[in-house]
């Protein structure tokens, strides 16, 4: 109780500016509960696809892997059927690569979508703190001004006591706010990792079947040609 007491007090004493800051502590908040429930849906999600198309592209059944990720609307899907929809059409690997790097494009702005807000409510609580400060700092010398010299000292202190009440209060709103983002930003770069990740290796499984329908073209027709009698069809 004496906790909540305490607590109670030190907001109530910090003045106009600590309203504020809370307004920005609970933005802030929201965001970053949003945004951290997303990034964990979108990271299951991809997993769980990813388990069901890397079987396929192994076995080389892109026309399933294709079929499957046409239907699914996860980020990893969406940059693999770009991928798969051109496989086969085109022969250079590179057409392919830019193909699925413009749907990466596309998605890694979805991905960091208001993260930067998080950072800006910890940087706004922090400036709300001082300002709340530099103002409570003010009032205070203005009130002291005309106040017994003997009396000019416990008032001053007092209330540079109360002022920085907003400071602390920004600070214990800014701190958190900053682990947090740095939290999202580094699980929206594990999830941008894995999607380049699947990508170069979906981009090697095509250019490995390439490869193999390519030679096997080739021995076909070296194989034709062989059975050719040297010198046939020469004019005798």
């Amino acid at each position: 109780m004496d906790i909540l007491y305490s607590i109670v007090r030190f907001f109530v004493t910090g003045g106009a500016f600590m309203y504020p800051i809370l307004i920005v502590f609970a933005v802030g908040l929201a965001v970053a509960i949003e945004r951290y429930i997303t990034l964990s849906m979108v990271t299951k999600q991809n997993q769980e696809v990813w388990a069901k198309i890397q079987p396929l592209l192994s076995k080389g059944e892109f026309d399933k892997a294709y079929k499957m990720t046409n239907e699914d609307e996860s980020t990893i899907a969406q940059v693999l059927n770009m991928g798969l929809s051109l496989q086969g059409a085109v022969r250079r690997r590179e057409d392919i690569e830019i193909a699925m790097e413009e749907s990466m494009m596309e998605i890694v702005p979805r991905l960091e979508k208001r993260t930067p807000y998080v950072a800006l409510a910890s940087s706004i609580a922090t400036l709300l703190g001082l300002l709340g400060t530099i103002m409570g700092l003010i009032q205070a010398f203005t009130a002291v001004a005309n106040a017994n010299p003997a009396e000019k000292a416990d008032l001053l202190s007092a209330s540079i006591s109360v002022a920085m009440n907003t400071t602390a209060f920004g600070l214990m709103v800014a701190i958190p706010l900053l682990i947090v983002h740095a939290v999202l930003t580094s699980k929206t770069g594990d999830i941008i990792d894995s999607l380049e990740m699947a990508s170069v290796k979906a981009l090697n499984v095509f250019s490995k079947r390439s490869r193999r329908l390519a030679e096997e073209r080739s021995e076909s027709g070296d194989d034709a040609t062989g059975n050719l009698p040297l010198g046939a069809g020469a004019p005798a």
